[in-house]
């Protein structure tokens, strides 16, 4: 039951993320390619990060595509139905924001959880620090790289308690594995798309350095 949820859990950070990055892809204007390849880099560049990180190699990805070609899918089918709907842009630019939230949020609990799974899985549980760092890796790579691609500043320097939120859920996770996996996993992805959420609507933001 553990490792259908983890599959779920990487499902869902894939697809989320995927349509993240070809959201931002399409808002930057790019071609076909450059979306696609923005939806792959966003999907599964954290995922990279993480298994250079424990010694995976070659990474995840290289040896199982299944996760590259759903991301490419997902990108594909997100440029055609903004494609399809470009006599209304009114209606989609409002919409933007929310979707690129929505699915940024889902993508970022999801992985959070995949990464710190894999720390547990490959005999680093007792090393907490670890287990939360690969977590955040693993949620915050894939779109801090798909915003460098874009010519953005990343979201983790800016946005709603973004990197705070994953560090936070990898370390509810690793906390409360006594109460087992499927409940630590549950409560991690929670915990993060709650500070998320909290922090859109009552615009939480550390302290910054004002002109």
């Amino acid at each position: 039951m553990t490792e259908v949820l983890i599959l779920i859990f990487d499902l869902v950070g894939t697809i989320a993320f995927a349509i993240s990055g070809a959201l931002v892809g399409v808002g930057k204007r790019m071609d076909l390619f450059g979306t696609i390849v923005l939806a792959v880099c966003t999907a599964t560049g954290g995922g990279v990060l993480r298994d250079l990180m424990v010694g995976n190699i070659p990474p995840y990805m290289f040896r199982n595509p299944l996760f590259v070609g759903i991301a490419a899918l997902v990108a594909l089918a997100v440029f055609f139905l903004v494609y399809l709907h470009t006599k209304m842009p009114k209606i989609l630019s409002t919409v933007y924001d929310k979707m690129l939230f929505w699915f940024d949020t889902l993508g970022l609990a999801a992985f959070t959880v995949d990464g710190v799974m894999v720390g547990i899985r490959k005999g680093y549980e007792d090393n907490v620090f670890l287990l939360v760092f690969l977590g955040f890796l693993t949620a915050v790579g894939g779109g801090t790289l798909r915003d460098v691609l874009a010519g953005r500043i990343p979201d983790i320097f800016l946005k709603h308690i973004y990197a705070v939120a994953a560090i936070a859920g990898g370390v509810t996770l690793t906390l409360t594995r006594f109460l087992g996996a499927r409940v630590s996993m549950i409560l991690g992805f929670g915990v993060v798309i709650a500070l998320r959420c909290l922090a859109a609507h009552y615009r939480w933001n550390l302290p910054r350095i004002k002109e």
